[in-house]
């Protein structure tokens, strides 16, 4: 775009869109997934694999965030390390309603580098990692708090 002196100005913020977003999935249930829809607002995707006892454990925690900021904080989990009828199952399990990427593959996964569940990405409004790792249940709401205070 240019300015009325014929230099070019920076793109509006919703023009430009973060490499880490630009990854697709199918959900679960069949849907289309573009990471390009997280642009715009603070998200936390949640990799998970069913089997993992950690992750199930943190089924509850991820249920009441997802319950209590998603109107500004987007949660997405990702579930792999297994068949899809097991990731299907585990994301059945958890009674937030958030999208569940079936990514039996891996390819969410490594897009982001992932190499062990259970591991948070969490991301601010514009698709920059402001946290990667194992949260602990009260680093995550701490974070989301925060990024939810931001949004």
């Amino acid at each position: 775009m240019l300015t009325a002196c014929g230099a070019e100005s920076p793109a509006p913020r919703s023009a430009v869109v973060s490499a880490n977003l630009d990854f697709s999935a199918d959900t679960v249930t069949g849907e289309a997934f573009e990471g390009a829809s997280l642009s715009g607002k603070p998200a936390v995707l949640w990799f998970w694999a069913p089997w993992c006892p950690t992750c199930r454990g943190q089924i509850e925690a991820v249920s009441a965030l997802t319950d209590e900021y998603g109107d500004k904080v987007t949660f997405v989990g990702v579930g792999s390390l297994d068949e899809a009828s097991a990731i299907k199952g585990f994301a059945e399990d958890v009674p937030a309603d958030l999208p569940h990427l079936l990514d039996p593959d891996g390819d969410v996964w490594r897009h982001f580098g992932i190499v062990e569940q259970s591991t948070y990405v969490v991301l601010d409004a514009d698709g920059e990692v402001v946290s990667e790792g194992y949260l602990d249940d009260a680093e995550l709401a701490e974070l989301v708090s925060g990024l939810a205070g931001r949004a």
